[in-house]
């Protein structure tokens, strides 16, 4: 009896460690899984509250008297008229309606910088359009300075510095107050490109930039990866041959990605003269890059396929390729699919090879076509990050809640696919 309770007391305590050691396991992942979950998160309030302004801008709408003496201007249709004429004049005479003592021209200067760099440009513009509208009232909306922009959404953020004057900061305190300066969505951001101005620019070129440049990578990758992924699983031989092609797809999948971008500097650029700064580069570079990912993820969605697949079918008279054109990549294309998207996703939000190729140039103009100038999203976001504008940094965070959402649109998609197009054997 001693010894058997003896031995029941040891089994005992071994099974008390043994859960506890399970329980602290259990602990443990919580913990893990908490601050992967609280790091997130504050990355992700730290990225929202830094660029939802972004997604705000600041307007000023005047009554512009379109005098023609003022501006120097008797024939809109004239272009060396256009040139010549001073456009800066009715908006300095609008403003001073609000703040007649403003007379000086030190003070009109002042007046004229609430006002964005391209004021002037949208009554020429308007009057280039319509010739009729000269000599004319016309209620006009602008685009306000970048620095007045900043005053009006941070005027109490201690982080943000106010470059505006004591003159200048009452002024727009009272501009404010007769709804003259007003904020509204900012639909700059996604109808134009970028500009020198944090007020005049926006993400629609590097958009488009972006969804060309994905347009080849998905045009040549994905059906690249699954030809190599069928051949290499249904039909290769097994031989060294194969296992050095084998070998050395699992190595590229963890080669930098700058160094694609060093191979198509060297090859497309270097060696086959091709422009830079182009979607088509840009493509080819970015579908290197995604090709072995495709090529792994197929590979593994083929293996996947039940070998009695491929027995039943051949055993009613297919042939092999008939086995898998008819059978195994239908069955296998839910996983090929979900490794794709991935690794479209991985490829959207690059920047170091398209760095080397030129897309890190200033691309004002949207791009048309796959040989036209263009940036993408990921080096959009890089240039208004290295900027020392504070408007740039808003645009910064809210190109990356841009880039974010389609990213995790794109994973979210992989997600449901699986979940909707597999099957269980």
């Amino acid at each position: 009896m001693n010894k058997r309770g003896s031995q029941a007391e040891i089994v005992r305590a071994s099974l008390k460690r043994r859960y506890a050691k399970e329980k602290r396991f259990r602990l443990y992942g919580m913990l893990a899984i908490f601050i992967a979950l609280a790091s997130l998160f504050v990355l992700f309030a730290d990225i929202i509250s830094k660029g939802y302004t972004g997604f705000v801008k600041t307007t000023i709408t005047l009554e512009l008297n379109l005098d023609s003496e003022m501006m120097y201007l008797e024939d809109p249709r004239d272009a060396d008229q256009l040139a010549m004429a001073d456009f800066n004049a009715p908006i300095i005479a609008a403003l001073q309606g609000y703040f007649p003592e403003a007379q000086g021209a030190a003070e009109k200067r002042e007046l004229l910088r609430l006002v964005g760099n391209y004021g002037a440009n949208t009554i020429k513009n308007r009057l280039k359009a319509d010739p009729e509208l000269l000599n004319t009232t016309q209620t006009m909306e602008f685009l306000a300075h970048d620095q007045v922009s900043v005053y009006v959404k941070h005027a109490d953020d201690p982080s943000y510095s106010i470059r505006l004057s004591e003159q200048q900061q009452r002024w727009v305190d009272e501009l404010v107050k007769a709804g003259v300066i007003d904020t509204g969505f900012n639909d700059v951001l996604f109808s134009r490109g970028d500009s020198r101005e944090p007020a005049n620019a926006g993400i629609l070129g590097a958009i488009v930039g972006s969804l060309l440049t994905m347009l080849v990578t998905l045009a040549i990758s994905f059906p690249v990866g699954i030809a190599a992924a069928v051949y290499l699983e249904e039909f290769a031989p097994q031989n060294k041959l194969t296992d050095f092609i084998e070998v050395n797809i699992n190595n590229l999948a963890a080669v930098p990605s700058i160094i694609f971008g060093l191979l198509g500097l060297a090859v497309f650029i270097g060696l086959f003269g091709m422009p830079r700064s182009i979607p088509l580069v840009g493509g080819l570079v970015l579908a290197l890059m995604t090709l072995p990912t495709i090529i792994i993820s197929s590979r593994a969605a083929i293996k996947s396929v039940p070998p009695s697949i491929r027995q039943a079918a051949e055993g009613i008279g297919a042939s092999r390729m008939q086995v898998v054109l008819h059978h195994v990549i239908p069955l296998a294309m839910p996983g090929m699919l979900t490794g794709a998207i991935i690794g479209m996703a991985q490829a959207l939000g690059e920047t170091a090879p398209l760095l080397l190729i030129g897309m890190v140039a200033f691309i004002v103009d949207v791009p048309e076509g796959l040989f036209d100038s263009a940036t993408v999203l990921p080096v959009q976001i890089y240039l208004w990050a290295s900027s020392s504008e504070q408007g740039f940094v808003e645009l910064a965070s809210a190109g990356i809640m841009v880039l974010l959402t389609f990213m995790i649109s794109m994973n979210a998609l992989a997600i449901w696919l699986r979940k909707r197009l597999e099957r269980r054997w």
